[in-house]
């Protein structure tokens, strides 16, 4: 692949970080990539692990329409599970694949501004750009950021950020070309197939017809809007498949194209 001056956003869901294997192929492709000259950003969300850690401090788990409510109680825990655990775990595997990298959170260099969302769902954010200085210099030196999606309000109040919301944000911020991975290969129809492009009047069907729901109607509304707001499509594929991470590497599109 030729170097090009386009960021790769690759966010990562929390499964992966329970398959080791997994991490040790995406992080390889990751490694070629930034040999190749291209820049590459990580966004990783935690749910299982923040699950683990809930239910081992007999705390349980909430979801409003696919989003997790954070309790106040809650926050350190999740803070812990998501800016400590999850992201110490990739960036070790970033580094046993020889890559150098920084791990970081929505709070560090003034990246995004956050509000809270809704108030039912407790300390959840809402992020926007800010400012891609830090950013842009780590991706500058050759190294990849992993950024765990806690962020900081104004007041250092610590807020809980969905990770498909937060790889929107940082994506807007560097301009660059976003991947959503996940243990999906993509969007499926009705009958188990991969979907390879849709657009917001299909996607608003396919919803309509209970199709595309819960965690992947989060993702794909995260990727339609972005998509939109760069005018240029999303990828939402797999870490799992194999021929998937090799044809990105390649530079060439994967899973499902979400258009703009």
């Amino acid at each position: 692949m030729s170097t090009n001056n386009s960021v790769l956003v690759l966010k990562v869901g929390g499964a992966l970080l329970q398959c080791e294997m997994g991490m040790a192929r995406l992080m390889d492709t990751a490694a070629a990539m930034l040999a190749n000259g291209q820049q590459v950003l990580m966004v990783h969300g935690g749910g299982c692990l923040v699950d683990e850690q809930l239910a081992a401090n007999g705390m349980e788990t909430v979801k409003l329409e696919g989003l997790r409510v954070t309790p106040p109680e809650q926050m350190p825990i999740i803070a812990g599970a998501l800016a400590g655990t999850s992201n110490k775990i990739l960036q070790g595997a970033a580094t046993k694949a020889g890559i150098v990298s920084v791990g970081m959170s929505l709070a560090d260099g003034n990246t995004v501004s956050a509000k809270i969302k809704d108030e039912r769902l407790g300390l959840v954010g809402e992020v926007t750009p800010k400012d891609g200085t830090y950013l842009k210099f780590i991706l500058e030196q050759g190294w990849m950021p992993i950024c765990s999606s806690i962020a900081m309000m104004d007041d250092g109040q610590m807020l809980n950020v969905n990770a498909d919301q937060a790889a929107t944000v940082l994506a807007k911020l560097v301009g660059g070309k976003l991947v959503l991975l996940s243990d999906v290969s993509g969007v499926l129809d009705g009958k188990g197939q991969l979907i390879h492009s849709l657009n917001g009047k299909q996607i608003a069907d396919l919803v309509k017809q209970g199709v595309i729901e819960k965690g992947m109607k989060v993702k794909v509304e995260a990727a339609l809007e972005v998509a939109q707001w760069m005018g240029q499509a999303v990828q939402v594929a797999s870490w799992r498949d194999a021929s998937q991470l090799i044809a990105l590497a390649k530079g060439e599109a994967v899973g499902t194209q979400i258009q703009p």
